[in-house]
């Protein structure tokens, strides 16, 4: 089978590594690997998959290893924490802190030979089992896929334009030296206890002080002077955000986007189907995004390996949506424990910090944050 993907970024790869012993031809349209991205706790399906492709190891190998996420408020006085040895409770200690960049790097650098993998090119139309890419080279492909982001081309070409559902936040990540900075978050990841606009950081293993940032907003509209932006929003939350903001990068270096959902009534047509955020994307709100995204894809190949092409689309959808929409439903419910949009919403969350440790409380909390677990990959029989 001929199979042409678009976007290799963790789906994307992931996709590819499954697909290997096929010719697989693999897209991106960035020059190289993206350095910008920010720290995730990585858990759930994706965990299973990585497991099941025997990458585990690997992936433990760059995994961050924190005892909680404090909520500081502006004179860097703890308020309250999510304690990471609990919430491992939650996921029955299946549970690893990542930077996104270094769990890409991983599988990337995993990918079998045999992929043909081409970066600064992109794919500027689809015709029945062609693609044409941006130097003009055509392409035939059994399957083409659209690993390609909240603001996939694919989706774009075949689906038209579908409106992504805005949540009411943006956010941002980027990477910077200070060593001040460094010192005192390293080892743990440190959060503005605020309302409105929240900024995180932490110190990385190379020296390098990673930031997180995300503020309520009810435009989508993508600032044109991110790194203005950047610091016309955040620069009056205290502590040590101010500093980190002097040493924000150009805009071309800083991950900036909304935060958004996408839902579509269905995830393929004809030869072509999307996979990750092209077609199911949770948002920063729910979490788990790139563990959707390689469950995604394990979940794809497994129908592909087994059952004609119009079948395997169709059952990888059947079986995978009910996962994802759980998580999408989650992010939409939980924005005000993500970031309060209120004093009272700050104070409540903080109450539910502190007694999340009892049992009953810690069951609610994984309702409510993370949603029903999934055993797809684990007991796949058991889903069909």
């Amino acid at each position: 089978m001929k199979v042409v993907i678009c976007g290799a970024g963790i789906t994307g790869l992931t996709l590819a590594h499954r697909l290997s012993g096929h010719e697989v031809v693999l897209l991106e349209r960035a020059p190289g690997p993206r350095p910008q991205g920010y720290m995730i706790d990585f858990f759930g399906p994706g965990y299973d998959a990585l497991e099941a492709m025997g990458l585990l190891p690997a992936v433990e190998e760059i995994a961050y290893h924190l005892d909680e996420a404090t909520l500081l408020d502006e004179h860097g006085h703890r308020r309250s924490a999510v304690q990471y040895p609990e919430f491992a409770k939650i996921v029955d200690g299946r549970l690893m802190s990542l930077m996104r960049p270094d769990l890409e790097r991983v599988l990337l650098e995993n990918l079998p030979s045999t992929v043909d993998l081409r970066f600064d090119t992109s794919l500027t139309a689809i015709a029945g089992n062609k693609v044409t890419l941006d130097d003009g080279t055509e392409l035939e492909a059994d399957l083409i896929v659209g690993a390609d982001g909240v603001h996939s081309t694919v989706r774009r070409l075949v689906f038209g334009e579908i409106p992504l559902r805005h949540l009411g936040f943006h956010t941002a990540a980027y990477i910077f030296d200070d060593p001040e900075i460094h010192a005192a978050t390293v080892g743990r990841f440190c959060l503005t206890d605020t309302v409105g606009q929240q900024m995180g950081l932490y110190g990385l293993r190379d020296g390098r002080v990673a930031a997180f940032a995300v503020h309520r907003t009810a435009d989508p509209t993508i600032p044109d002077d991110i790194p203005a932006a950047l610091k016309a929003t955040y620069g009056g939350l205290g502590w040590l955000v101010p500093r980190a903001l002097e040493k924000c990068p150009s805009a071309a270096e800083i991950y900036y986007d909304q935060v958004a959902q996408v839902e579509m009534p269905r995830w393929s047509k004809g030869n072509v189907v999307l996979v990750g955020d092209a077609c199911y994307a949770v948002s920063l709100l729910a979490g788990q995004g790139a563990s959707l995204g390689i469950g995604g894809a394990y979940v794809l190949t497994e129908q592909l390996t087994t059952q004609p092409l119009d079948q395997a689309l169709a059952e990888y959808e059947r079986l995978w949506r009910p996962v994802v929409e759980d998580k999408q439903k989650v992010g939409r419910s939980g924005a005000h424990w993500f970031l309060p949009k209120s004093t009272m919403e700050l104070q409540l969350r903080r109450m539910m910090l502190r007694l999340s440790r009892l049992p009953m409380v810690r069951r609610y909390v994984a309702v409510t944050l993370v949603g029903k677990p999934s055993t797809l990959i684990r007991s796949p029989a058991a889903s069909t």
